[in-house]
């Protein structure tokens, strides 16, 4: 029995007045795992929501699976329910699948094959074969204790109520009913949030093993390149939706060349331009010289004349016709990438490195927070922060931004400029635009230097919105592009790739190696993690 195939066709969805999706299709046929990809608020969670029947388009149409499922936020059982309802509910289907072969195997059994229901019982007992079969039900019972153990929930006793458990744990266990289920269709909103490393590569193979159509968003691009055969990129394109095969890492190299191909042709285009304005205003009004008549030629002078005027203006007017055509249909300039722009100061830590490093601890330690740790940090230092839940990171990143005093031995040098991008943004007047903030923060010579609308980490329309009104992501990204814009000798970054999509994300990290001055990060994320270049420091629990 094939499994079948999930189809969406021409969804537009518009809400709070604004089009998220315009006409978005989508064809995602058994063994595809298609990746949702692109800036928060394209319509990734949208499109999952539609897809799933959760909420219904403004137009366009959808065919599911008769057995898809979703990993929403929320679960959708009551607090007083326990882990055992969950998995009971998870594992009823394989029950059900094994209850009813053992039925019509006895009945098969007492049914003579010449009688006329015998074909009909056959027919039954195969089609429930092959569906037991594809979702495992002999081994279900198994594979719900390895999916919990998986996911960091084997050691929780079966008996404790959903209401007793945090989020993370709630949210885990709704991975992993999914999980034991095995449906023929999964659709999967940021499956890794609250997941470990070892739980994120378990939930990679169990992914990658089911034999059905798998949708899903996410920012965890470790995740997307581990699991996806196909990206679509949401993010705005004059054709819609851009649709691409592979991985993450082979719609990076397909992302660089279609980049490539961009600048060469906004390149070429800019040449021809200059070359079209100067033929149509100079160079074609000269295809004969300035000159008097030679005695010789006086006879036929003014035919000739008059041929030499039809060529130029045509040729004018080629000229013309063609710089209309390209400057009305030239393709626009490409952004430019997130870069740490140069204060245009000289910075003397970055220039002697003999003058010792700009911080150095030795046994500092936060009781309660942070083990001892001893480091130094040299003017150009990369450093990469990294341990488990609970061993410090943030704290550590405070103490060096002089946020917090640690007990043990701290020198820092004197007069040394720190920014810290802490999980939190927090502004001290929420009620001024954004656009505001950031010409005072910078002030305006510097906010006019470097328009913030240049950064591309906020879009136009939110500029002159109150800062109050911005969601916790876009309150990050307004306090990244402080940093960014007027970078510090020191930059410490706590988990700087949150809330940004994976073309920010990649573009953040180029530009940490080679921003100014010394840049300390801490970090969750496996991508950044796997390609760090510098040192790395990893904290002890």
């Amino acid at each position: 029995m094939p499994q079948p195939a999930l189809l969406a066709h021409d969804l537009v969805r518009n809400l709070d007045g604004r089009r998220v999706l315009d006409g978005v299709s989508l064809t995602a046929a058994p063994g595809r795992r298609i990746g949702l990809i692109g800036e928060n608020g394209v319509g990734k969670s949208t499109l999952l929501r539609l897809l799933a029947g959760v909420d219904e388009p403004d137009a366009g149409s959808v065919t599911r699976p008769p057995d898809l499922d979703f990993l929403q936020q929320e679960m959708p059982y009551d607090a007083d329910s326990t882990i055992a309802d969950v998995l009971d509910d998870a594992l009823r289907e394989a029950r059900d699948n094994l209850a009813e072969l053992d039925r019509l195997t006895d009945q098969l059994a007492e049914t003579a094959q010449d009688a006329p229901e015998h074909t009909e019982l056959l027919a039954a007992y195969g089609a429930r074969l092959e569906q037991a079969q594809d979702r495992e039900a002999w081994d279900a019972d198994r594979r719900a204790e390895l999916v919990l153990d998986g996911l960091g929930l084997g050691s929780l006793g079966h008996d404790r109520t959903l209401a007793s458990l945090s989020g993370g744990q709630r949210g885990r266990l709704a991975l992993a009913a999914l999980l034991i289920r095995r449906p023929s269709a999964l659709l999967l909103d940021e499956p890794t949030n609250h997941l470990d490393d070892g739980a994120a590569a378990f939930v990679e193979e169990q992914v990658r093993d089911l034999p059905g159509v798998v949708v899903l968003a996410s920012h965890d691009r470790a995740f997307l390149d581990a699991v996806c055969t196909d990206l679509i990129d949401l993010d705005p394109a004059i054709d819609g939706p851009v649709r691409y095969g592979g991985n993450y890492s082979a719609y990076l190299t397909e992302k660089r060349k279609e980049r490539e191909r961009w600048e060469r042709r906004w390149t070429e285009e800019q040449e021809e331009l200059v070359a079209l304005r100067v033929s149509a205003g100079v160079t074609a009004r000269r295809v004969a010289p300035d000159r008097a008549p030679r005695d010789n030629e006086k006879m036929g002078y003014g035919h000739r004349a008059g041929r030499v005027q039809s060529q130029i203006s045509r040729r004018v007017r080629n000229a013309t016709r063609r710089l209309e055509d390209l400057e009305r249909d030239q393709v626009g300039e490409p952004p430019s990438p997130l870069r740490f722009r140069s204060t245009g100061l000289t910075t003397p830590t970055a220039e002697k490195e003999e003058d010792g490093p700009l911080v150095s601890l030795a046994g500092a330690w936060v009781p309660g927070r942070l083990s001892p740790v001893s480091t130094r940090i040299p003017a150009t230092d990369r450093l990469l922060v990294t341990g488990g839940s609970g061993t410090g990171k943030s704290t550590l990143l405070a103490v060096l931004a002089g946020r917090l005093t640690p007990e043990g031995e701290m020198r820092r040098r004197e007069e040394l400029t720190v920014g810290l991008l802490a999980q939190d943004s927090v502004f001290e007047f929420p009620e001024r635009t954004v656009r505001e903030t950031y010409g005072l923060a910078l002030g305006a010579r510097r906010a006019e230097a470097v328009p913030l609308g240049s950064l591309g980490l906020l879009h136009e329309v939110d500029l002159d919105k109150e800062v109050a009104r911005l969601s916790v992501g876009q309150r990050r990204r307004l306090a990244l592009a402080l940093l960014v814009a007027r970078p510090p000798e020191l930059l410490l970054l706590d988990e700087p790739t949150n809330h940004l999509s994976p073309r920010l994300c990649d573009e953040l990290e180029e530009a940490l190696g080679t921003g100014p001055g010394a840049i300390v990060v801490a970090s969750h994320d496996r991508w950044l993690r796997d390609r760090w270049q510098g040192r790395e420091l990893r904290l002890a629990p």
